[in-house]
């Protein structure tokens, strides 16, 4: 896991240069640094929004006496998606995006639970439960 996240580290911002290159080449210097501001700001918007939303949605459950389940998964999903919009480059901004939007973030809330799932299994993960 620590080899994925340090390659990670290296390979995407050597990618985000790169596109950054390919933009600023292709459309221009300042309107490439137009689209890096407007992405952030249109990012942070969609992640108060978003935030705010699960926030009231999480409030709801809690005082109906329900357990959040989905709800934290979305809030984890724009946390990470409100972090990646806050890193200047076209991919994280994609990415984040992704993450932001309610119809493709059921996908990657999919993914989680399975990710999350498979670590319990094989023991990564201990769950530990309260006994009355």
């Amino acid at each position: 896991m620590a080899k994925w996240f340090v390659l990670l580290l290296i390979i995407v911002p050597a990618a985000e240069v790169g596109v950054l290159i390919l933009s600023g080449n292709t459309i221009g210097i300042w309107p490439t640094i137009a689209l890096i501001i407007a992405t952030g700001l249109l990012g942070a918007w969609l992640a108060k929004r978003e935030g705010l939303q699960v926030f009231r949605t999480l409030q709801m459950q809690t005082q109906r006496g329900e357990m959040p389940g989905d709800i934290v998964l979305d809030g984890v999903c724009i946390l990470v998606g409100g972090t990646l919009l806050l890193t200047p480059g076209f991919i994280t901004d994609a990415l984040g995006f992704s993450l932001l939007i309610p119809w493709s973030r059921r996908g990657m809330k999919a993914v989680l639970k399975k990710w999350f799932k498979k670590m319990v299994d094989n023991g990564n993960i201990k769950v530990m439960g309260r006994r009355w």
